[in-house]
């Protein structure tokens, strides 16, 4: 008797989530750099966006991602959204929301570290954003410099010029993360490049 067998293979289309990434990182760090620059005082509202922009928009980008098989993506906007969330109970600890002995007990050096661990991370993943395209590339560069200026000042080193440079890099990383989010949605919308976003360097593939 013979058994015939049939293999269907069903493909499911997700959209691109890298527009609502993108958008989640541009929010998050227009808010933040408006208070390192003294535009605007305090963290207490910079903390919503922290939360539902830079970290769960993100987390969810993140996992739009896995579902398209996108590791770079997956890892860039999972890592980051964590981060925020991290950065966002920081500072409810600084705040006593977990108790006054914990908020008593803060050592900022230990901020500082954990952003020297992110600049690690930032400076491999700037490497593989130049295989992605210019303008995820130029994000990737300024987060770098954000690590740079939050590790040097968060430790005490020049305290001034490197916060200084921290949200100087923000604010540029708020205004490109627009542009991209923009492009990613245009583009996909209108079907052709409306906003141009550079090819990749192709240096390694």
């Amino acid at each position: 008797m013979n058994h015939t067998q049939t293999t269907q293979r069903v493909q499911i289309t997700t959209a691109d989530p890298s527009a609502l990434g993108l958008f989640g990182l541009a929010m998050v760090t227009l808010v933040a750099s408006s208070a390192k620059l003294g535009w605007t005082d305090g963290v207490s509202f910079v903390l919503p966006w922290a939360i539902f922009l830079g970290g769960i928009a993100q987390l969810m980008a993140s996992f739009g991602d896995a579902k398209h098989n996108n590791t770079f993506g997956m890892t860039a906007f999972g890592a980051f959204g964590l981060f925020w969330l991290g950065v966002g109970t920081s500072w409810l600890i600084s705040f006593g929301v977990f108790g006054e002995a914990a908020a008593a007990a803060i050592d900022p050096s230990q901020l500082g570290i954990a952003y020297i661990g992110y600049l690690i991370f930032s400076i491999f993943m700037t490497v593989g954003a130049m295989e992605t395209h210019k303008v995820l590339f130029i994000i990737f560069v300024l987060i770098d410099f954000l690590f740079i200026g939050l590790s040097l000042s968060t430790l005490g080193v020049a305290p001034e010029a490197t916060h200084k440079l921290a949200a100087i890099s923000e604010l540029f990383i708020a205004l490109f993360s627009f542009y991209g989010s923009a492009a990613s949605v245009l583009n996909t919308h209108f079907g052709k490049e409306t906003l141009p976003v550079g090819k990749p360097f192709g240096i390694f593939k």
